[in-house]
């Protein structure tokens, strides 16, 4: 078997062919450079071959009288061009990555097709000894019918060496393309491709985002914005809605502080004011649940200032409901558990109560004797741990602080101190505890907000476990040193 090989140095050539085929399809992609390696090895002893038997490929073989040895060497000095153009592609393909990443796939296809190109009109020019000029006149015309027909086509492509080149997007980045929004998971040399939030994948063709208007969220990398649109009563005085959506905004503790959170009048018209709240997170993946939390927030603090949201009209005339009977169908504990003639005597025995910014209401540790139902503003709520005092959370209108003395005379572990002005109404221990221990329903909801409230504080104060760093022997012999 050997000595054949050593007589036929053509058939070592075309095993080493068919080797190299079979180990980079053997060879997993996580081992890239082991497949580049091999296939630099293979190629550099199939031109060894090649030139020791005195097939170069800059000529054409030698054998034309016998017509199967002169068809086999011919094949293989073409294999030879077909051969070096893949090495070569794969070499660059390897540079670009490192340097520019996925990113530049679009433009390694594109030199891949070219070195192809070339390397198919060398092997026709010098192997099998044609005419240059007259393969590129016949390809030159062709290339115009084909462009001709494939013009839409082209013009992605081109369209994508723009996109590449001047990267408004990269992989990964969420943007939105006219409208629609999705993170870019491929750019290839004819479209984008977008996954939705919902999962969907859209493809975009590259010549329709070039033109189109594109607005790339990742960019700056740590800010992402999130708004909300509000429809208001024109009746109501702009500043009063000002006040109220920036105590919204306060309200959410993600939010980042710079930029600050902005509100805006974004348009008028005669049924209603459109309001428009812009704040900035640092994930992406808050966006959807700090949406739906402005919203939230939006409601009760404007509900707090009282003032009803989409509504078209002002209400006229005295509101039926007092301010305090109004808050007790808003907060939850009360709104379901409470008659409506129980909620108007409870009403009476609610005092109000106002906190300046960063004045304690209700400190850790400490039993209340009044539960304070929250009114407008926002109130931070802190805890310790190891020591240290964070911030835990914030809490808005129609929240109530103090449940646990009045139900089982215990105390949260947490500080509750105004964040903006506040306004509480307070109901003393001496009158609720009663009421309360005589309706079973509303006992039982304010035993499962305390659980609640300090199984999260237990939960949160909990001290994370000191890694241990691992230790080398060497490490160990010093230290006992």
């Amino acid at each position: 078997m050997l000595s054949l090989f050593a007589e036929r140095p053509l058939i070592c050539a075309l095993v080493l062919f068919l080797i190299d085929a079979v180990l980079w399809r053997t060879i997993g992609t996580r081992k890239h450079h082991l497949r580049v390696l091999v296939r630099l090895v293979i190629f550099s002893l199939y031109s060894v071959l090649l030139f020791n038997e005195g097939l170069s490929p800059l000529e054409p073989a030698p054998w034309g009288e016998d017509v199967p040895l002169h068809m086999a060497a011919t094949a293989l000095q073409i294999g030879w061009w077909l051969f070096a153009a893949r090495t070569l592609t794969v070499l660059i393909g390897t540079v670009m990555m490192q340097r520019v990443g996925h990113t530049g796939r679009l433009l390694q296809d594109l030199l891949g097709a070219l070195i192809f190109l070339i390397a198919v009109i060398a092997a026709l020019a010098y192997v099998l000894n044609l005419p240059v000029k007259g393969v590129l006149a016949t390809s030159g015309a062709l290339a115009i019918i084909v462009g001709l027909a494939l013009q839409s086509t082209l013009s992605d492509v081109f369209s994508g060496i723009v996109l590449n080149t001047t990267k408004p997007y990269q992989i990964d980045d969420w943007i939105a393309i006219d409208g629609t929004e999705g993170r870019v998971t491929e750019i290839d040399w004819r479209a984008t491709f977008l996954q939705t939030s919902q999962g969907s994948m859209i493809v975009i063709p590259n010549s329709m985002a070039a033109k189109a208007k594109i607005t790339n969220f990742s960019r700056p990398s740590d800010m992402f914005g999130v708004s909300i649109s509000l429809l208001i009563s024109p009746h109501v005085r702009p500043n009063r809605v000002f006040e109220a959506l920036e105590r919204a905004a306060q309200g959410c503790r993600i939010l980042l502080t710079k930029p600050a959170p902005k509100v805006t009048i974004k348009s008028t018209s005669s049924t209603g004011v459109e309001y428009e709240v812009t704040v900035f997170v640092v994930s992406m993946d808050q966006k959807r649940s700090v949406r739906n939390q402005m919203y939230d927030l939006a409601y009760r603090h404007l509900l707090a200032a009282g003032i009803s949201w989409l509504s078209t009209i002002e209400e006229e005339g005295a509101p039926a409901q007092s301010r305090a009977r109004a808050l007790l169908d808003n907060t939850s504990i009360f709104a379901t558990n409470l008659s409506e003639e129980d909620k108007d005597h409870v009403s009476l025995n609610m005092k109000l109560q106002s906190f300046p910014p960063g004045e304690m209401i209700l400190a850790g540790g400490q039993v209340s004797t009044s539960l304070y139902i929250i009114e407008s503003g926002v109130v931070t709520v802190s805890l310790f741990r190891a020591g240290t005092k964070f911030e835990a959370g914030r809490m808005g209108p129609g929240e109530v602080i103090g449940e646990g003395g009045i139900v089982s005379g215990t105390a949260l572990p947490a500080e509750f101190s105004a964040f903006t002005f506040c306004n509480l109404y307070r109901i003393d221990r001496e009158y609720l505890s009663p009421c309360v221990e005589a309706r079973h329903e509303m006992c039982q909801a304010m035993k499962a907000l305390l659980d609640f409230r300090l199984q999260i504080a237990h939960t949160m104060t909990q001290e994370e476990p000191k890694v241990i760093e691992k230790r080398g022997l060497l490490q160990w012999l010093r230290s006992r040193v």
